[in-house]
């Protein structure tokens, strides 16, 4: 749906109200970035392009902006950020909003602004009024997460737009070493098509060698070998994070952050639950949990609260100085083997 909305802004068609709503910023940033560069000469940046933060302007004040005409140009392109009246969180700000002037201006918008109301919230609040004659009224889009599939999908789909296509297997060690953050994956992608210049498909090597670990991806790592019992090339990437500089406490606390995942990934599978429903629960993405539960068959629950144990004496160890704080690590990694 996104794509098509996309397609229809580059060519220049667009609709008076639109709704971007959702968590998922680069989707947003994309789509802002596409408005602008279609509905606007750069010439008319200065004249015809209009930001609001709604935390600190009335919406009234705003669409007097929208209902201004255009000078120098065809039309205007009006950003309203922030509109929690839109939701059912409180919010800090003291700006009062009469919003029964948006109702009013959803009925008849003017034919010469473009008006973009951007609120990235998870969820609006559907039982309000107003809410609901603006995703009436206006084209939605929703930048939530995407699901396994559907980044898989927009990935093969953005290679394919820079000319080149990307194996399975390295699709696959793409998203395990970049995570799920779509500005982050949507900037490797480009850097491989980047790098692979002629040749026709992204491969495992090419992904290995070019893309760029976060911490977190360097700790799921280190975790996978040692399950397979690679202690050496375990201990190895935790050398390589201390050459990086990090913080041997902050090394803790992430392994101990990954594997009280994988407990409780383990816990409620075991209970029936499912990918999406576990990922709903814990409040993370489905595509993690699917790691986590790879991670999890290769660990009892016994062996998992050891574990546990494991690194709260470790982090104890640290807090009170009883040992030099990269052994107790690196011991750590040791024990787990």
């Amino acid at each position: 749906m996104i794509n098509k909305i996309w397609n229809d802004i580059e060519r220049g068609r667009f609709s008076p109200v639109y709704l971007l709503y959702g968590t998922e910023q680069y989707l947003l940033n994309e789509t802002k970035q596409k408005m602008i560069a279609g509905a606007l000469q750069e010439e008319e940046l200065d004249f015809n392009l209009s930001v609001f933060d709604l935390e600190e302007t009335p919406i009234e004040v705003a669409l007097e902006d929208a209902e201004t005409f255009p000078f120098l140009g065809e039309r205007r392109l009006v950003f309203l950020h922030n509109p929690t009246f839109l939701t059912s969180e409180k919010t800090k700000s003291k700006v009062e909003h009469n919003t029964d002037r948006l109702q009013e201006y959803l009925a008849s918008p003017v034919d010469y602004t473009i008006l973009v109301i951007v609120a990235p919230y998870p969820k609006l609040d559907e039982r309000k009024k107003l809410t609901k004659t603006l995703k009436k009224e206006s084209v939605v889009v929703e930048a939530k997460p995407l699901t396994e599939q559907e980044l898989k999908k927009w990935v093969a789909d953005e290679v394919k737009i820079l000319g080149v296509s990307i194996e399975e297997a390295a699709l696959d060690l793409l998203l395990t070493l970049t995570g799920t953050n779509l500005q982050v994956v949507a900037n490797e992608v480009n850097k491989l098509a980047l790098y692979g210049g002629h040749q026709v498909s992204i491969t495992t090597e090419m992904v290995d060698k070019l893309v760029a670990r976060s911490i977190e991806q360097n700790i799921f790592i280190l975790v996978d070998k040692v399950i397979s019992r690679d202690i050496g090339e375990a201990v190895q990437i935790y050398y390589d994070l201390l050459k990086q500089n990090e913080e041997p406490i902050k090394i803790l606390a992430i392994l101990a952050g990954q594997f009280r995942l994988i407990y409780q990934v383990k816990q409620l599978t075991s209970k029936g639950y499912g990918q999406q429903s576990i990922g709903s629960t814990l409040k993370v993405h489905s595509y993690r949990v699917k790691l986590a539960a790879g991670q999890a068959r290769a660990f009892t629950f016994e062996q998992l609260q050891k574990i546990m144990l494991l690194l709260a004496e470790g982090d104890y160890e640290m807090k009170t100085g009883k040992r030099d704080k990269k052994l107790i690590v690196e011991m750590f990694i040791l024990k787990l083997a």
